[in-house]
């Protein structure tokens, strides 16, 4: 039995030991406090390019609110202050002047936190290379402190950055001061960390970013992206930093501009990925959004779902919509409702992204028309509760044809009797489109453009074309993704599973000059966006007449393509400013 005087001993000892783990497991929580990586919101911006003041005023409520959230860090997309991509405005010195002044306001915003990371343009001061920089602005407590610059510059698809910036020649770390630690924060913009060699067969650029940026000592990754939408490219995007983020074990945030900026549209989707590359949170896809990550808890952090392909499609189609007839400054728009599926899809993505009260809808039937498009239109209209008029194009049609007649002796009819049908009603539109200050739209697909199937001054006309890099057959997809997505036949379902056809002639039907369009969309695809010879295509199994003639009608009708509307970009690799073609040209 121990004596009183050694318990008592023991007593005070246990005491000591109690008192003594105690106050170290205090200094551990401190420690762990102090210690914590940071509370970071990345700030999803839809900004109008050139709308210095405006897109300012977005910076501005964003900061408060990540402030208002507790955040220490908030991130902005590339080019923030002046949207993307500026293009040619980046060649007026005024609009670089101003862009620069408002980068100096902003930092004000910061002077009682959070610190933020905002895209803009510099002047660059050296008398060599190219005169500006795209710009990464760290601003902390009311001052900017650092300036970060693009290094890997993009120059392909529809990117020509290095038309305007000088890329930078090192990495830019800079020091986030947070409580009592300082955490280093390796920047970078968009392109730079679209350089890994594991993922890509050919790498364009000499340098690796990213592992500069690990060599300089960078605790957290940074990237500020205006990524533009395709489909499938988000898990290819995930898969590609998710990696890097593993690969380095440092955790990587990269925040994604949103909306939709000419043919461009962006999706957003701005994730943090864990060290072991894993995706921690996920912006919403194709709309604003403020996500907020405590890094030390990033399990609690939201993760939204991003829609699955056709309904990426139908979203970007729709916000891309949307924007461009509102940051052009229109509120209606008009389009040609023929009871076909195209202008049917169309209409629908019109009236999800403006609302049916502004959405007008023509039916131009003619003598070739048959009663069922008419029908077919008329439901839709109805439907979708849009307006519906009937501007009949018979009679127009007969003068027309009386007026050629002495110009068109000895000659059958053709091609050209077809085309004044569709230049009538191209006139029709955009007198409606004048007189009431209506955008058109066009209606035309891609697979129709590619080779030719569509008019001059007829179904071409238009502000804007909605679906010109949607492939006929994905058309058919998202009709039956617009119809799923409102639980009934939003689009007629005889629309839907009736032949095709522009109803230029008696009985005519789109596969009685084209071959049948899931063979139409293989051999395009594998001509314009993989840019396979016909060779390579004939020889997996395809006839060669045909490929040899859809190619001649790729070729052949480049004229067209560059009179075109501004179509919305949805693919690798759309007609457009990202297919530099010329027209006057031979090569087989």
């Amino acid at each position: 039995m121990p004596s009183p005087v050694a318990s008592s001993r023991d007593c005070h000892a246990s005491t000591g030991l109690w008192r003594y783990f105690t106050s170290l497991a205090l200094l551990r929580s401190l420690a762990e406090w102090y210690t914590r990586v940071m509370i970071v919101a990345l700030a999803q911006l839809n900004p109008l390019v050139g709308d210095i003041v405006g897109n300012c005023e977005r910076i501005r409520t964003f900061i408060d609110r990540a402030r208002a959230d507790g955040a220490e860090l908030v991130v902005f997309p590339e080019l923030a202050v002046t949207g993307y991509p500026p293009k040619d405005l980046l060649m007026k010195p005024k609009f670089v002047e101003d862009n620069a002044a408002a980068i100096e306001g902003l930092a004000e915003c910061t002077q009682n936190g959070p610190a933020a990371l905002i895209g803009f343009v510099r002047r660059n001061p050296e008398p060599i290379g190219r005169g500006l920089r795209n710009a990464v602005a760290f601003c902390q407590g009311g001052r900017l402190v650092a300036e970060c610059y693009k290094s890997l510059l993009p120059t392909y698809d529809v990117f020509d950055e290095h038309r305007y910036f000088e890329p930078a020649d090192k990495a830019s770390v800079v020091e986030l001061v947070l409580r009592e630690r300082r955490i280093r924060l390796g920047i970078s913009i968009c392109e730079d960390l679209w350089n890994d060699k594991w993922i890509f067969e050919r790498q364009l650029y000499r340098r690796n970013l990213l592992d500069e940026l690990v060599t300089a000592g960078a605790d957290v990754i940074v990237n500020a992206s205006a990524s533009p939408f395709v489909m499938e490219k988000q898990a290819f995007r995930e898969k590609l930093l998710g990696r890097q983020a593993a690969i380095h074990g440092r955790p990587l945030l990269l925040v994604n501009q949103v909306g939709g900026n000419d043919e461009l549209i962006f999706d957003g989707a701005s994730c943090v990925f864990g060290a072991k590359g894993e995706v921690l949170a996920r912006a919403k896809a194709f709309n604003e959004d403020l996500l907020l990550v405590d890094l030390d808890t990033p399990k609690q952090a939201r993760l939204e779902p991003y829609p699955d392909n056709a309904a990426s499609v139908w979203e970007a189609l729709v916000l891309g919509t949307r924007d461009y007839v509102r940051k052009c400054g229109f509120r209606q728009v008009v389009l040609g409702l023929s009871g076909g599926i195209d202008s049917a899809l169309v209409a629908c993505v019109a009236v999800e992204a403006l609302g049916a009260d502004c959405v007008h809808g023509i039916g131009m039937p003619s003598r070739y028309s048959s009663d069922h498009s008419v029908t077919d239109a008329r439901v839709l209209a109805e439907d979708l509760g849009i307006d519906f008029k009937l501007i009949p194009i018979g009679e127009m049609h007969d003068v027309f044809e009386e007026r050629l007649v002495p110009m068109f002796e000895g000659r059958p009819p053709d091609v050209t009797e077809e085309n004044i049908q569709a230049r009538i009603r191209g006139n029709i539109l955009m007198s409606l489109s004048n007189k009431f200050g209506w955008l058109l739209l066009t209606t035309g697909n891609k697979s129709e453009l590619a080779v030719g199937y569509c008019t001059l001054y007829g179904d071409m006309c238009g502000g804007l074309a909605v679906i010109s890099d949607v492939p006929k057959t994905m058309v058919y997809e998202l009709s039956r993704h617009v119809n799923a997505k409102a639980g009934r036949c939003v689009i007629p379902e005889s629309t839907i599973t009736k032949p095709p056809s522009a109803e230029l002639r008696p009985d005519q039907h789109d596969q009685q000059t084209l071959p049948d369009y899931d063979t139409l969309d293989t051999i395009l695809h594998r001509y314009v966006e993989q840019e396979e010879s016909a060779e390579a295509i004939i020889k997996l199994g395809f006839d060669e007449a045909t490929v040899r003639d859809v190619i001649r009608k790729v070729d052949l009708n480049e004229y067209k393509r560059k009179q075109a509307a501004t179509g919305l970009k949805v693919t690798s690799r759309a007609f457009g400013v990202g297919r530099r073609m010329p027209i006057a040209a031979r090569f087989t």
